[in-house]
């Protein structure tokens, strides 16, 4: 168990830095405006979810798992028009994976079976490391999806080769 655990926490923390990464590259294309535009009333902006994944991780992983404070205000996230601008979102939101990065990094694998109650809902650690991975893929895909209507651009993270093996440009810097 302890291979196979240890290889989910490494792949976890992993993902998490795809995404971050993905997310900080976006964001360099955008402006403030952008951040916070909504393509309607019943949908959020890159801004809300930011700060959606910024609460969640923090939540369930540092609160959750690593047993600090919960200072939650789920609600405060959606409702949020016109708030800090993108370089301060990036600030909070690589600040909580920072922290998440802490809490994952210590966990003894043994512990991912441990039970957990978390916004009231049963899991175990396990569950909550991969509801926060599979959290954060699907916002981040909604991040890439409004930066692309904002700009016009593709994003530019993959490129084929010749030889048809995939090259990874948001890996590059």
């Amino acid at each position: 168990m302890s291979d196979l655990a240890t290889l989910f926490l490494t792949n976890s923390l992993a993902h998490l830095d795809t995404y971050r990464t993905k997310i900080r590259r976006a964001l360099q294309l955008l402006t403030d405006e952008d951040v916070w535009w909504r393509p309607n009333a019943a949908s959020n902006s890159i801004g809300n979810l930011l700060l959606h994944l910024s609460g969640n991780a923090r939540q369930w992983i540092v609160h959750g798992v690593g047993g600090a404070a919960d200072v939650r205000t789920r609600q405060t996230e959606f409702a949020t028009e016109n708030g800090p601008g993108k370089d301060d979102l990036l600030r909070l939101f690589e600040a909580t994976l920072q922290e998440v990065d802490a809490v994952l990094a210590g966990l003894p694998p043994a512990h991912l079976s441990d039970p957990r109650t978390i916004q009231g809902l049963e899991t175990t650690v396990l569950g909550a490391v991969y509801h926060v991975v599979e959290h954060m893929a699907t916002h981040t895909g909604q991040i890439l999806y409004i930066a692309k209507l904002r700009t016009g651009r593709d994003l530019g993270f993959y490129r084929e080769e010749e030889d048809g093996r995939i090259r990874e440009l948001w890996r590059e810097g």
